[in-house]
This record gives C-alpha cells, sequence and structure tokens, in this order.
C-alpha cells in the first residue's frame, strides 16, 4: 500500500495516477478540503481563485479534463490577448514576436541593438545566476524591463537570487536552447506560441475537486498524519482523525506538502533531509482581488524591474481573461518587498488599491486580501541535489520539480511509474530541482 501525506494538486494528481495503474494507495488530507493552494471561493457573485488563476490548455490538461468530464466546465481565455509591462508611468504591451519588438517602445533603441549581440554570446553556465545569464544575453534593460518581472513574477522572486542549474536548465532544455536565445526564435519564425490559457467556470478548484471525486474513498480528509517510524517493510503513520489517533501501515509513503510541514515530518527519520528542506526560502506574496470598472484589456500586467520601490507585483485581468466582469487580482510582496508580510490585511488592500491606481489610473475597492506563500527556488534550493531519503520514502511537491499544473501533472505521472515500479535503493532520492 501507497501512503500519499496531502491532498493539493500533487498529491491529488499522483492517487489519480495510481489509481489508472490499480495501485493499493490512500490520500491523506490535513483539511477538511482538498486542493491545497488552488482554493476558488464566490463574493459578490464573482469567482474568485487563490494559488494559481489559471493554467495552460496543454495536452496534459485537456486529457485529464476530459477524464474527469470537465469539458464543458472549461473556459479559455480570448485569442489575441495582450500581456503589459508598467514602465516609466505606463503600461507597454509585451511583444511576443520579432516584429512585434522591433516596433514596441517597450526598451529603447540601443536595447533593442544591444540584443542583436545575443548569437555571439556563450551558453547557460548551470552555476550563474539567472539574472547574470540573462543581462549577459540580452542586455540589461531587456533583462530588466521584460525578463526579469516574466521570469522572477512565476516565483515572486528575485532572478538574482536565483541560478540557472536549479530553476532555469529545464527550461531551456524543453526549448531545444544551447547556445543562442534568438537563433531557435527565429527558426521558428520569430513568434512565441504557447497552448491557450485556460480556467473553469466556478474556478480552478474545480479541477482538484474532480480529482478528489474520482479518488472516492481514497481520499481521508481532516487526516493529519503527526508521525512516521519506520517498520519492517515499510512505514507505520501515526493519523490524527477527529478525536482519535490510528496507524495506518504502508510499504511506501509520499510526502507531497508544502517544504515546512514535509520538514517536520521527516526531523525523526531523516534529520539531514529535514534540515536542508527545512531551509528552503518561501516568499510573502499579498493576494487581493479588487472591483474596478476599467476598459483595460488583456492577460495582465507585471511591473518592470525599473519600478525599483513599487510593492506591487503585478495584476491579473480577470475581467477580460475569463469574462469575470469588473475582477482584477494584484499580486504584491515577493523577493523585493518581503515586509508585505507584516501588513494586517486591511493595509494590504489599501496599497494594493492604491497602486492600481497609480498604475492603471483606475479607481478599485477591494473583495478580499490575504497573505499567501510561494517556493522562491532561489539559491538555498543548492542542497536538495544532496537529500537522501530511507528506502520507501518520497517527497514531491511545486517545491522539488517542476512548479505549474502542467509541472505536477508531469511529475505525478513519473512517481507513479517508479512506485509501481522496481524498488528504489537505501538512502537514495530522485534529485528534484533540475527534473
Amino acid at each position: 500500500m501507497i501512503a500519499i501525506v496531502g491532498g493539493g494538486i500533487t498529491g491529488l494528481a499522483l492517487g489519480w495516477a495510481l489509481r489508472r495503474m490499480g495501485a493499493d494507495f490512500a490520500v491523506l488530507e490535513a483539511e477538511e478540503r482538498p486542493g491545497g493552494v488552488i482554493r476558488s471561493r464566490e463574493v459578490e457573485g464573482r469567482v474568485l481563485d487563490w494559488g494559481p488563476q489559471r493554467t495552460r490548455l496543454t495536452r496534459g490538461i485537456a486529457s485529464l479534463v476530459r477524464a474527469l468530464d470537465l469539458e464543458d466546465e472549461v473556459v479559455t481565455a480570448p485569442e489575441g490577448l495582450e500581456l503589459f509591462v508598467f514602465r516609466d508611468g505606463r503600461l507597454r504591451p509585451v511583444p511576443f514576436s520579432a516584429g512585434a519588438f522591433l516596433r514596441s517602445d517597450i526598451v529603447s533603441a540601443r536595447g533593442k541593438l544591444r540584443m542583436l549581440l545575443e548569437p555571439l554570446t556563450a551558453g547557460a553556465d548551470p552555476d550563474e545566476r539567472v539574472s547574470t545569464y540573462f543581462e549577459r544575453k540580452l542586455g540589461r534593460e531587456v533583462y530588466r524591463t521584460i525578463v526579469a518581472p516574466l521570469y522572477g513574477g512565476l516565483y515572486a522572486s528575485d532572478p538574482a537570487d536565483m541560478e540557472v542549474g536549479l530553476s532555469l536548465i529545464h527550461v531551456l532544455r524543453e526549448f531545444g536552447i544551447e547556445r543562442s536565445l534568438l537563433v531557435p526564435l527565429l527558426r521558428r519564425g520569430g513568434r512565441i506560441a504557447t497552448p491557450p490559457a485556460c480556467s473553469f467556470r466556478r474556478g480552478m478548484q474545480t479541477l482538484t475537486d474532480g480529482l478528489a471525486a474520482a479518488l472516492g474513498e481514497r481520499l481521508h480528509l481532516a487526516a493529519r498524519v503527526r508521525g512516521l517510524e519506520a517498520r519492517s517493510g515499510g512505514w507505520r503513520l501515526s493519523v490524527a482523525e477527529q478525536d482519535e489517533v490510528r496507524t495506518l501501515d504502508a510499504e511506501r509513503v509520499v510526502l507531497t506538502t508544502p517544504a515546512p510541514i514535509t520538514s517536520a515530518l521527516l526531523r525523526q527519520v531523516a534529520p539531514d533531509a529535514a534540515a536542508t528542506i527545512g531551509g528552503l526560502r518561501y516568499n510573502p506574496l499579498g493576494v487581493v482581488h479588487l472591483h474596478a470598472e476599467t476598459d483595460l484589456r488583456g492577460l495582465g500586467f507585471q511591473m518592470s524591474f525599473t519600478e525599483e520601490h513599487a510593492a506591487l507585483r503585478g495584476v491579473t485581468f480577470n475581467d477580460s481573461l475569463f469574462d469575470r466582469r469588473r475582477l482584477y487580482t494584484a499580486y504584491l510582496g515577493g523577493a523585493l518587498r518581503p515586509d508585505i508580510a507584516r501588513m494586517a490585511p486591511d493595509r494590504l488592500a489599501a496599497l494594493a488599491v492604491g497602486e492600481f491606481r497609480r498604475t492603471t489610473g483606475f479607481d478599485a475597492r477591494a473583495l478580499s486580501a490575504e497573505h499567501e506563500r510561494v517556493p522562491a527556488w532561489d539559491v538555498t534550493w543548492r542542497g536538495l541535489s544532496g537529500v537522501a531519503l530511507p528506502n520507501g520514502l518520497e517527497v514531491a511537491g511545486n517545491w522539488w520539480s517542476r512548479p505549474g499544473i502542467p509541472g505536477r501533472l508531469a511529475e505525478a505521472d513519473r512517481l507513479a511509474a517508479r512506485l509501481v515500479g522496481p524498488r528504489p535503493r537505501s538512502g537514495s532520492a530522485t534529485p528534484g530541482p533540475s527534473a
């Protein structure tokens, strides 16, 4: 039997993969609701999402949606919506083709000329910082204006604190990039194409609710794992359910919980691994949903790193993305403004309203204001490649291998295949960050 600790997207997707393989498993979720950071709720007639606002309708997502019979629930963003960067007092469209870049005013003529030197620069060094890599490849202006807010925004991080080998190398490999960034792009016609952005009529939680329903009695809610104990041939879990504590024996255990919780569970059985995982940095993020009457249309915008004192990092235009009228989601803080973590919700809401007015010119009022923490994928991830776990114990999650919902599904499939295959050697763990 395989015990999966944590009923977020990774644990649910892993359970789904094991179910299809006919494996014996149980998913144990400490909260009364499955889904982890993926959470949706209706406020004043609008669907609000916490965690990811959307995903991409990749082949993996589309296949899962069909299998869960959720096709009628999917909503996709209209074609042609632009993404913006706020720089020097206004929103500027991000160009996604060579021609659009040459016509754009998002960077200066000097910045565009500097980019032409990119094919002459060396390829990626896994040990260099992400900021160093992009600056020497594309120039400082293009990096600070376009790359830093878009790439750093994925993790609420500063790319100056991130290493190529920990967070970027797998992306370069996926797109077949060896030395030059521009040459492969030009070979593809000079245009960047991605699957359409999508969500669900009742929010992203529809996906995790669908997975939870498919798992049925294999999913145990309000089942908090309090401890692990190695036993002959496997593991014994101490599980608190309601007012009782019971034990569950499993041949293998997979911890899909956030890094701090995973660290606490490993403290007695793998103290070195617990110390490394417990040292991973999470960035504070303020999430404020706003009601605003605007003429804005697009995917949203990110803040250029030239806006050094801004608390706002970006805004999602839910209004034009998925026809959620007058709804916008503001993100504040991250690695550049860690003080956000200490702000009371009312102060956070007021700050978001003020920053929204400054960047867009439109007034707004807050519908909700909450704090979140997201894995930074910065230099604190260095130690994960050397993490060793006892036989029969695995870890998984958005802090272990590629973040994003498509990445979670891919990790679940890989891990499920390994779990039902040959038993791993004792004292080994599959490296996560570069997977």
